[in-house]
């Protein structure tokens, strides 16, 4: 099971003033609770428009949100929706929990139209895919949605759930190579996919060192939240490798279902948060973090409809704002942390980064494991260009096919300074993660020492399907060459 990733009963959170949204922009937008959306000043979501919004090559890309379903009658999500099913039952234009509709707002309402709030993704639409069941998101709804979506043809997927990561202890670890197949799916058709790292009232203790699933998963940008005054709240789930970037989770404001807010008849804003329970009138949580960079990502798509998921990822992560002392993150250390990540989003940025040049791209993913997950490469004299990243995609696995006492010889040139290894495994080998001395058995060659250049040479015993895996094993990213000869 994952639960969602807001923080129950978020109370005791003082006000911190309202924030002007957009002030120091050409464009502000007359929707009128858009001054109390502190996280688009936070965001610089508009900062970089004129007055007018333009129109974007891209617009109508698709954002799927997986999650309760939404009010699909809201006045703020009126016509954003584009496809919409129900994987637990029931009427997926329906939102009991409140969970879904306040994620949707977040990315994609309507923006400009003089009505409640403005969403950061003007130029998006939203496929809705139904999976909580009560308290709890079934495993097998969440992977079915995941693929639903890409059938729907999303181009981003925002998961604001989680399952519980805990590496020191298996039985309470809650991976599932179900969803990790389903992420795969997705990536391999060329979707982003977002998820926040998860919230530490889900785990055993407040902060969890550790960022929950599916933000724990390669390719998977992993989202923290940070507070009005810059600080990274307890809630937030910490993480040096799968904390990738952080946005405003705390104190938050959005669409929330009528039928939930009609319990308040007095309060004016039917129809948002600031109506809404406990739960919702200051809501927090590492949920309302990770929509905003599934909108800033549908931003990206909609101006540059040709990039790649990951030229999406690195562009959002490399532009972000460092969080540090001098900006209220008194915990935070310069450049990448456990607490932020690459840093805070920032819109503006990553919009004016697409005047280039571009982060590379990666034909061969997702390779990141033996087995089906490998890439084939075919020929005796293979050079192919790729990229790692250590926190997002430390290791690329290639299936190459040897004869009996043929050598292999396998160079790498990594990116940076980066240790840069090369390992080849057995035939018949079914994963290259792990450490276990059973494991380790598969590999029969593997490069020593320190460095971004390596090379390895290996006489095949028997003949059939080796896995040549390059990794990093220091902190770096960027393109890498590996070349394969047979004789």
């Amino acid at each position: 099971m994952r639960r969602l990733a807001a923080v129950a009963a978020a109370t005791g959170l003082a006000l911190a003033g309202s924030a002007a949204a957009a002030g120091a922009t050409g464009f502000v937008p007359n929707d009128p609770l858009a001054a109390r959306q502190w996280y688009l000043t936070a965001d610089h979501a508009f900062d970089f428009w004129p007055a007018t919004l333009p129109p974007l090559p891209g617009a109508g890309v698709r954002v799927a949100v997986i999650d309760s379903g939404i009010d699909g009658g809201h006045p703020d999500l009126v016509g954003r929706v584009v496809a919409a099913k129900s994987f637990v039952g029931g009427n997926p234009l329906t939102d009991e929990e409140g969970h879904g509709t306040f994620v949707a707002g977040e990315i994609a309402a309507t923006t400009n139209n003089a009505v409640g709030i403005t969403g950061i993704a003007f130029p998006a639409k939203l496929v809705i895919a139904k999976v909580v069941r009560g308290e709890e998101i079934p495993l097998s709804a969440e992977t079915a949605a995941i693929r639903w979506a890409v059938g729907q043809g999303a181009r981003v997927i925002n998961l604001s759930l989680g399952g519980l990561r805990d590496p020191t202890d298996p039985l309470r670890d809650t991976f599932s190579s179900a969803e990790a197949s389903a992420i795969d799916y997705a990536v391999a058709h060329g979707v982003l996919v977002v998820a926040a790292v998860g919230n530490g009232d889900q785990a055993p203790r407040t902060p969890w060192p550790y960022a929950s699933y599916p933000a724990a998963l390669p390719h998977v940008i992993g989202v923290s939240a940070y507070a009005r005054d810059g600080s990274v709240p307890s809630f937030s789930n910490r993480d040096p490798v799968f904390d990738d970037l952080t946005a405003p989770g705390q104190d938050m404001l959005s669409t929330l279902p009528r039928n939930l807010t009609a319990s308040r008849p007095g309060c004016v804003d039917q129809g948002y948060s600031d109506c809404g329970s406990d739960d919702y009138i200051h809501a927090s949580g590492t949920s309302f973090s990770a929509p905003q960079v599934s909108a800033a990502a549908a931003l990206l798509l909609a101006l540059q409809p040709t990039l790649k998921a990951e030229q999406v990822s690195a562009i959002l992560e490399r532009t972000a704002d460092d969080a540090n002392p001098s900006n209220g993150c008194r915990r935070c250390s310069l450049l990448r942390d456990s607490l932020t990540g690459w840093g805070r989003l920032n819109v503006a940025n990553a919009v004016a980064a697409l005047n280039g040049p571009w982060p590379p791209a990666d034909r061969y993913e997702p390779n990141d494991d033996a087995g089906v997950r490998a890439f084939t490469l075919w020929g005796t004299s293979i050079r192919i260009a790729a990229t790692l990243d250590y926190w997002d995609d430390p290791v690329d696995v290639y299936r190459v096919r040897l004869r009996s006492r043929q050598r292999i010889t396998l160079g790498v040139r990594g990116p940076g300074r980066a240790d840069t290894d090369i390992s080849l495994w057995r035939p018949g080998t079914r994963t290259v993660a792990g450490i276990l001395p059973s494991l380790l058995k598969s590999r029969v060659a593997a490069t020593k020492g320190t460095g971004a250049t390596k090379r390895l040479s290996y006489r095949a015993p028997a003949g059939g399907w080796y896995y040549a895996e390059v990794k990093l094993g220091s902190a770096g990213f960027g393109p890498y060459t590996l070349t394969i000869a047979k004789r």
